[in-house]
């Protein structure tokens, strides 16, 4: 099994709107064959709380302009790593340090990762 074309396309919206807020590092990774809720993790990492907040809220803001309803959010001010649930794909943003402690892509290593589109403004 491997992720849809319709969650393969809210991730690229995802990440591109985590990159519009300077989000760095960001990766998509197929977790459709390991999961039942989720076909995508979109994962990036944000240099500081007000960052980790604009982040979030700018890709809930675009999935939702695109068509998606969310389902979840966990995590607010104060708090290191911050998801968003969406029916197919489950954004994940970082700090550095809880990125580099929880290592999801090691986590996930056995799980492919989806080339996203060119992203404008990206930097690592």
């Amino acid at each position: 099994m491997t992720a849809t074309q319709e969650a393969k396309d809210c991730a690229a919206i995802a990440a591109q709107a985590a990159v519009d807020k300077l989000a760095t590092n960001v990766v998509a990774i197929d977790v459709s064959s390991h999961l039942p809720f989720a076909d995508v993790f979109v994962i990036c990492t944000a240099k500081n709380e007000p960052q980790l907040r604009a982040v979030i809220d700018n890709v809930e803001e675009k999935l939702i302009e695109a068509g998606h309803k969310r389902l979840h959010r966990e995590g607010s001010g104060g708090d290191d790593w911050v998801l968003i649930g969406f029916p197919d794909v489950v954004v994940h943003a970082f700090l550095k340090d809880a990125r580099d402690y929880y290592r999801l892509e090691s986590l996930w290593s056995d799980c492919p990762q989806i080339a996203l589109p060119a992203l404008a403004k990206e930097s690592s």
